[in-house]
C-alpha cells in the first residue's frame, strides 16, 4: 500500500520514486538494512518496504507523535519506528545491533498535516497556538521561547535562520508587544511581523522567513542535520547510498558542503615525500543533484523548493580517512 492510497494522510511525498530509486535497492541489496531518517506520513518508508527482500530491514525515525502513530499501523516485521530525531541514528542502530546499513534517506521537509493543522502552530495562514515543536511531548514551545528569550537572541535567530533583513525591526516589535501581552498565537506573531516588515517579497507573506527561523531554532534542525550526516557517513557500508532532500538554502548548504568535503579529500603539498597509498582518499562519491519535475510541482506546489543530493560511500574506512587527513 502506498501513501497516495491513504487519503486521510493528506500528504504527497516529494520525489517519492526518485528518492527510493537513489537508494539502489535491488539484487542482494534488497535484503540489506535501510534507514528512513524522517518517516513523516510514511510515503518513502512504504515504498522502501515494497522493494525490500524478505530479510531486509527498515529503521525509520521521527519526532512527531502523530507520525509515530501512523508508523505503528504498519504491520511488517521488517519495519521498526524510533520516536526520536535522526540525530540519534548512531545510538539507535547500535542498540539494535546494527553496525552498518546499505542506504539512508533523509527528507528534511515538514509534512502537510503538520503545516495544515492549526494546533501545531507551524503556519501563519492558520490561527492556532504558537507551538512549532516537531515533538509536542518535550521541549519549549515557540510561545514560551518568545516570552523568555532576549531581544538580541531573537534578532540573531530570525536573521541567521530566516535570512530576514528586517530581523532587528521584527525582534524589537516582538519585545515591545510582549511587555503588553503574551504572544501566544500564530496570528498574533504574523501581525507583528507584517507591521515590522516595510517591504514585501513578491508572492511571499512577510511572516514566512520569521516562522521558518523560529521553527528551525526551536527544533534544532540544522544542528541535528549536521550530527545525522556524520552518523550516516559512519554507518554506511561500502557502496551504501545517502540521499538527502532539503527544502531551503540553509539545509541544502549544509548537505552540499558535507558531501563535497567528503568527496574531495584534502591533498597535501606535492613537494612532501608522501606515498600515493598514504594520500587522503574520498569517503563519498557524488552521484546526483535532482529537483522535482514540472509535473510534480504542478500537482504539489510545496515541492517546488526541494533539492535532493545523492552520494555513495567509498571503500575508505572512516578511521583510515581521518588519520590520513589529520595534520
Amino acid at each position: 500500500m502506498t501513501e497516495n492510497s491513504v487519503p486521510e494522510l493528506q500528504h504527497r511525498t516529494v520525489l517519492l520514486e526518485e528518492a527510493v530509486d537513489a537508494l539502489h535497492i535491488d539484487g542482494d541489496r534488497a535484503n540489506g538494512v535501510y534507514v528512513d531518517g524522517t518517516f513523516g506520513r510514511g510515503g518513502h518508508s512504504r515504498r522502501i518496504l515494497e522493494r525490500l527482500g524478505p530479510q531486509g530491514r527498515l529503521i525509520a525515525f521521527d519526532k512527531d507523535p502523530q507520525a509515530i502513530a501512523t508508523a505503528k499501523a504498519i504491520a511488517d516485521a521488517r519495519f521498526q519506528i524510533v520516536h526520536d530525531s535522526f540525530a540519534t541514528m548512531r545510538e539507535a542502530l547500535a542498540e539494535r545491533g546494527i553496525e552498518q546499513v546499505d542506504g539512508i534517506l533523509m527528507d528534511l521537509g515538514i509534512s502537510s498535516p503538520q503545516v495544515d493543522e492549526a494546533a501545531r502552530g507551524f503556519s501563519f495562514r492558520l490561527d492556532g497556538p504558537l507551538d512549532m515543536r516537531m515533538d509536542t511531548t518535550r521541549g519549549m514551545s515557540a510561545a514560551e521561547w518568545l516570552a523568555t528569550e532576549s531581544e538580541q537572541t531573537i534578532e540573531k535567530v530570525i536573521r541567521d535562520y530566516g535570512e530576514e533583513r528586517f530581523a532587528f525591526q521584527i525582534a524589537k516589535a516582538i519585545a515591545a508587544r510582549r511587555t503588553v501581552a503574551p504572544i501566544s498565537t500564530t496570528r498574533q506573531l504574523a501581525e507583528i511581523v507584517a507591521h515590522a516588515v516595510k517591504t514585501r517579497e513578491k508572492g511571499k507573506d512577510p511572516a514566512t522567513r520569521t516562522f521558518q527561523a523560529i521553527r528551525i531554532y526551536i527544533n534544532q534542525e540544522l544542528e541535528e542535520l549536521e550530527v545525522a550526516l556524520d552518523a550516516a557517513l559512519e554507518k554506511l557500508a561500502t557502496d551504501g547510498r545517502l540521499a538527502v532532500i532539503s527544502f531551503h538554502s540553509l539545509e541544502d548548504r549544509i548537505v552540499k558542503r558535507f558531501m563535497a568535503s567528503k568527496a574531495n579529500a584534502p591533498q597535501p603539498d606535492r613537494r612532501l615525500p608522501i606515498r600515493a597509498v598514504d594520500l587522503p582518499q574520498p569517503q563519498l562519491k557524488l552521484l546526483a543533484k535532482m529537483k522535482p519535475s514540472d509535473a510534480e510541482v504542478a500537482g504539489n506546489p510545496r515541492a517546488r523548493s526541494a533539492i535532493m543530493r545523492v552520494a555513495e560511500r567509498t571503500s575508505v574506512p572512516l578511521a583510515l580517512a581521518l588519520s590520513r587527513s589529520a595534520p
